[in-house]
């Protein structure tokens, strides 16, 4: 498939490297510019390109900037993705680290990704937020390990949600249905799921157990 990623950060930078050995056409950008990609871009195969051109032709669009950074992105980001594109967020808000206090968020009660949907102005899946970037490159498993980790995927499309399953199974990980945008708070930080290594079981367990109510470290 061809694959855009924006942010070459420490999740981006792994899927970018996991995702062209799998085969996969890989075009990465992030906010400083293709030139200083040039490194990834040798390692990987990746092609190094600007936001505004990360989308053009993929059929699956990775968003893995600072939540912050979101509205910052070019309108029209997607405009020359392939029909059907699936957009993974992987964002965390993080109001007293790192993004400052976002009203929508915190006094309107949207979920992280739903804000991120309304920024860009396209359907998101919810994916890897809770993954260390680390464990995409030392951790997959075939199918069918007792010990391959599970991943939470959260997407009203469902579409869209199966094409990114299927894309992480590739990867070397079982996935969960974490079901639709609106219940995807289920995975923000601060969650049981968040930053869980473990499988199916465990973590279908710990989506059940979360609530609503954000914890104080990840409160604005």
């Amino acid at each position: 498939m061809k694959i855009g990623i924006i942010g070459a950060g420490n999740i981006g930078g792994n899927l970018t490297r996991r995702l062209t050995a799998l085969g996969h056409d890989v075009s990465v950008a992030n906010s400083r510019g293709p030139e200083t990609l040039t490194s990834l871009a040798e390692e990987s195969g990746a092609t190094p390109v600007t936001v505004g051109e990360a989308a053009r032709g993929a059929e699956i669009v990775v968003v893995t900037v600072p939540l912050k950074a979101v509205p910052d992105l070019p309108s029209g980001l997607l405009d020359g993705a392939a029909d059907g594109v699936a957009v993974i967020d992987t964002g965390n808000y993080y109001p007293q680290q790192r993004d400052g206090r976002i009203a929508a968020i915190e006094d309107d009660g949207l979920t992280e990704s739903r804000w991120t949907e309304r920024q860009i102005g396209h359907p998101v899946v919810k994916a890897f937020n809770g993954t260390y970037a680390q464990d995409i490159l030392d951790r997959p498993l075939p199918a069918g390990d007792p010990g391959r980790m599970a991943l939470p995927v959260a997407g009203d499309d469902e579409a869209a949600k199966r094409k990114v399953r299927e894309l992480i199974d590739a990867l070397g990980f079982d996935t969960v249905d974490a079901g639709g945008i609106d219940d995807s708070w289920r995975q923000q930080p601060g969650t049981p799921v968040y930053g869980l290594r473990d499988g199916v079981e465990a973590v279908t367990k710990a989506l059940t157990e979360a609530s609503p109510k954000r914890t104080p470290e990840f409160s604005g």
